[in-house]
């Protein structure tokens, strides 16, 4: 994946989150449609929501940072005994045939 790419599934991803903080505290705070600016009670509600969601998303960013250096080990790991043992234990050889009649096509592949 090149870095164009990347930033745009970045930048995605933050219109994801924003979108549904921004739905859920409209959601929870808005009850009143008549007025054109929001009553100060619906302002601290937003704000509430909003401060609150942030603090949420940062706390689980900090955890998130700090768990992906083992997670990231661990499937190295992994992986590096998957190919050691693949190495060590190569595949025998299988042949497989398949005849169709309809087309009369016989495909043979060695696995």
């Amino acid at each position: 994946m090149d870095a164009e790419q990347q930033q745009l599934r970045n930048l995605r991803d933050f219109l994801l989150v924003y979108n549904k903080m921004t739905e859920l505290c409209f959601s929870r705070c808005v009850r009143n449609m008549n007025y054109r600016l929001l009553t100060m009670d619906e302002e601290k509600c937003l704000d509430g929501c909003a401060s609150k969601l942030i603090r949420s998303n940062h706390r689980l960013m900090s955890a998130y940072v700090g768990l992906m250096p083992g997670v990231v080990q661990r499937r190295m790991a992994e992986l590096e005994s998957q190919s050691k043992e693949a190495a060590t234990n190569p595949a025998p050889d299988t042949q497989i045939s398949s005849t169709s009649d309809a087309d009369n096509v016989q495909v043979t592949s060695t696995v």
